[in-house]
């Protein structure tokens, strides 16, 4: 049975960053009061224009702190873990870290609870990041049954890290070398994911218990996509493909391009594309419709052209 957000205290854990501005964004206007917390919450004050009078509230916490996630969450209706680290104490950060606020989440009687994970997640997995996930995922099962776990793609958005970089680097850049040219990607719009969330917020009795898989419509390779953003930029640019011993030999020994820093284990999880499984429902199941990276794409690489929005005319 679906429930309205409105008045409701929604905890946010880890919304300081693009996903969690996002979110907030989403449950703002469903007219949920937020507890937004993090590490460094005054990243998120930006938000407060968007907030009636007393409608969000920043705290700061730590997922490895359980006194500062039980301050964070007593009192709140729902909660949302966002928080997710590629390095570090993965487990403490994303593992056994998620299985605990899941935990204080149920003591605080929270009716629903939203755990993002990754596509890839998996406990057996011989990559620290993935095995983590899958780990936190187990432990979030275990101390609250009744969970959601999504599994998000990668994500992109106006302001993301994911398109942005890459547009930067092929407006300098004439040649630009590929890892994984061949490696299939299924990027998710960041709203798309921002609506996910608050859809299994609003009816944990038909999405709670359930793990979602959920990415964008479009497939493309690296390859693909590094062109398109070019095109979309109006500029000819050489590519350069990394064959995989070249690429895992770079991420190995200096874990770093032309500005784009790259571990092994990112590398091999790039490597393995980051697409939907089938195994679990995606957006679909969720009431959502989502939108290509198409839409966008033109219409933001703009500022990265060569005369702005001139560029066309001018040429």
């Amino acid at each position: 049975m679906a429930y309205s957000l409105t008045g409701k205290l929604v905890a946010l854990i880890g919304g300081s960053g693009f996903f969690g501005s996002h979110v907030a964004q989403e449950l703002l206007a469903r007219g949920a009061r937020l507890r937004l917390g993090s590490r460094h919450p005054e990243q998120a004050y930006r938000l407060r224009p968007l907030a009636n009078l007393g409608q969000i509230q920043f705290v700061r916490c730590d997922i490895r702190d359980a006194k500062s996630m039980a301050a964070m969450l007593a009192g709140a209706d729902a909660a949302v873990n966002l928080v997710g680290a590629f390095s570090g104490n993965l487990d403490a950060i994303q593992g056994s870290g998620a299985g605990r606020v899941a935990a204080i989440a149920a003591d605080a009687g929270c009716t629903s609870f939203v755990h993002v994970s990754a596509i890839g997640a998996d406990a057996q997995s011989s990559l620290a990041y993935q095995r983590s996930k899958g780990h936190g995922e187990q432990a979030v099962r275990e101390t609250f049954a009744n969970a959601t776990i999504l599994r998000p793609s990668i994500l992109f958005g106006e302001e993301d890290n994911f398109l942005n970089m890459f547009g930067r680097l092929i407006a300098r850049l004439p040649m630009l070398p590929v890892f994984a040219p061949q490696a299939p990607l299924q990027p998710l719009y960041v709203d798309d994911a921002a609506q996910a969330v608050v859809a299994a917020l609003e009816d944990p009795y038909r999405h709670g218990g359930r793990t979602y898989e959920i990415a964008g419509p479009e497939r493309v390779t690296m390859m693909e996509l590094n062109r398109r953003i070019a095109d979309a930029q109006a500029r000819e640019r050489h590519f350069l493909p990394l064959s995989d011993g070249m690429g895992r030999t770079i991420a190995s020994l200096s874990g770093w391009l032309p500005g784009v820093p790259i571990s092994s284990d990112q590398y091999a999880m790039l490597a393995q594309g980051n697409v939907i499984s089938g195994d679990h429902p995606g957006l679909e199941a969720l009431g959502i419709t989502p939108r290509p990276m198409t839409l966008f794409l033109d219409r933001w690489m703009t500022r990265y052209r060569r005369y702005g929005r001139f560029t066309e005319s001018e040429a």
